[in-house]
């Protein structure tokens, strides 16, 4: 028995009246969708008509984004004097008049708390990294770190916000969301910004992946981030139901893009081309992405490199094998988000069993891109939405429930590839680890640096919003040329 068409079905249902009703706007449709058709191509051939500003040195970005924020002085910025003061009390010098989470802010005692890890110079640039982090200390010559961030947020949510749009407040575009609008996409079977998310196994913090961490904020939704799931299909709805041939899915979009298309002639509304495209893309993934996250061909070496849970969907080096996959298929910008850093009350447990879990996918990713000539126009970004304090939150005496407050006054995140100095290391934090001191970089100052190693002027990627010019960078911003390579 032939399969059932439901959408041919439907047609033997149509009445006259609604026949004419609909066909009037057929000439405009088919005018409008050779114009959507001709702007499809120019968005894949690339974003906006003045861009880049100037010649790029990377081509795509991949985010690894460390929710919950990575002990700077516990991993990278090793500071000698944290362990002369151990136990006794920070100089008011040092922390007086200083904002804090309501964890610490009212704490009266704030003893230095020693870093609980070892560290050493590694590679020929002899950059400071602990023994929790062995394999990322391998490639210590690929990374360009920055030890002098700092940033206004006190709390993970706005911090988070802060650092992917440029606003503590949700709303603005993600940083994603902006490349894809001003850069345009490079593949046709794949959406241009893609986001992946992941936990520690032992569920330690209560932090939230929220959508407005890859939203489109006033742009169009076209630009927003696609979340790929950590279990089943990637994307809901990929797979047709069961009894819907290929063929007959294919005639029912066609038919749904030309009344989407007579719609959009006669109303205007964006968010209706946004959706056509979106019907589209669905579409070729249904192809692309089986092929995607098929690792039958991976090398055993490369999957190795990985660590052990690289098959495992869902978890972080499943997701950092997925970016190096992405880059190679044309993605623009991909974001890998990871809880479990927010180590208030268990660091002498839950941080090395972090490093554990996130050092060795890392640390492959960039190795793994480097070999397959993909790292010099990539930028691999690693770190969280700010650094934690110097000082004990809780009692000295408490070993067990040792623990470390939000610090935004000095962290480190570093980068790879993409045109950025390998083995450097830029600015620094004072003898406590406690306030960048030199070669200051903000959140601003950052995300300014990150735009033009992909060739866009920070001040000039804008987008007219209620009478008003926005960009990432607000109204801030320097380029940190000292980063550079």
């Amino acid at each position: 028995m032939p399969a059932v068409n439901p959408q041919l079905e439907n047609t033997l249902h149509l009445t006259r009246r609604s026949l004419f009703a609909r066909g009037s706007a057929g000439i405009g449709a088919a005018a409008l969708g050779s114009l959507l058709a001709r702007d499809s191509q120019a968005a894949v051939a690339g974003g906006l008509p003045d861009l880049p500003h100037h010649l790029a040195k990377a081509k795509r970005v991949i985010y690894l984004f460390q929710n919950g924020a990575p002990s700077h002085v516990d991993l990278f910025d090793y500071k000698p004097k944290l362990r002369e003061w151990h136990g006794r009390q920070i100089p008011d010098s040092v922390a007086a008049g200083k904002r804090f989470s309501t964890m610490t802010g009212n704490q009266t005692e704030r003893p230095v708390l020693g870093e609980i890890t070892n560290f050493a110079r590694h590679g020929r640039s002899g950059a400071t990294v602990s023994d929790f982090l062995p394999h990322t200390a391998a490639i210590a010559d690929e990374l360009c770190f920055i030890k002098s961030m700092h940033t206004g947020s006190v709390n993970h949510a706005p911090g988070i916000t802060f650092f992917l749009t440029g606003s503590e407040m949700a709303g603005r575009p993600s940083m994603g969301a902006w490349l894809t609008y001003g850069l345009g996409r490079d593949s046709e079977e794949l959406p241009s910004y893609v986001v992946m998310t992941s936990r520690d196994k032992e569920a330690s913090c209560g932090q939230i992946f929220y959508d407005f961490y890859w939203g489109s904020g006033f742009l169009p939704t076209k630009f927003q981030g696609v979340k790929f799931r950590g279990s089943g299909d990637p994307v809901l709805y990929l797979s047709n139901p069961e009894g819907m041939p290929a063929a007959v899915r294919r005639g029912i979009l066609d038919d749904l893009a030309r009344l989407n298309e007579a719609k959009l002639a006669e109303s205007g509304d964006p968010e209706i081309a946004t959706r056509i495209a979106q019907y589209e893309m669905a579409y070729r993934m249904q192809t692309s992405v089986p092929e995607l996250t098929d690792l039958s061909k991976e090398p055993r070496h490369v999957l190795e490199m990985y660590g052990p849970e690289v098959t495992k969907q869902g978890s972080y080096a499943y997701n950092c094998l997925m970016a190096r996959r992405l880059a190679e298929r044309g993605v623009k910008f991909i974001q890998l988000m990871h809880a479990g850093w927010d180590q208030h009350r268990n660091l002498n447990t839950q941080l090395k069993i972090q490093c554990q879990d996130t050092d060795a996918p890392s640390a492959a990713l960039v190795k793994d891109l480097k070999q397959r000539g993909l790292l010099d126009d990539t930028l691999v970004i690693w770190g969280g939405e700010f650094g934690r304090t110097p000082f004990l939150q809780g009692k000295i005496a408490e070993t067990k429930q040792w623990g470390r407050d939000h610090h935004p006054y000095a962290f480190t995140v570093w980068m790879a590839g993409g045109g950025v100095r390998a083995g450097h290391t830029h600015g620094a934090s004072d003898e406590f680890g406690f306030s960048a001191v030199e070669g200051k970089v903000h959140v601003h100052d950052f995300q300014a640096t990150v735009l033009h190693l992909l060739g866009i002027d920070h001040e000039r990627l804008t987008y007219k919003f209620q009478g008003r010019h926005f960009r990432l960078t607000d109204v801030h911003g320097h380029v940190v040329k000292q980063v550079l390579a």
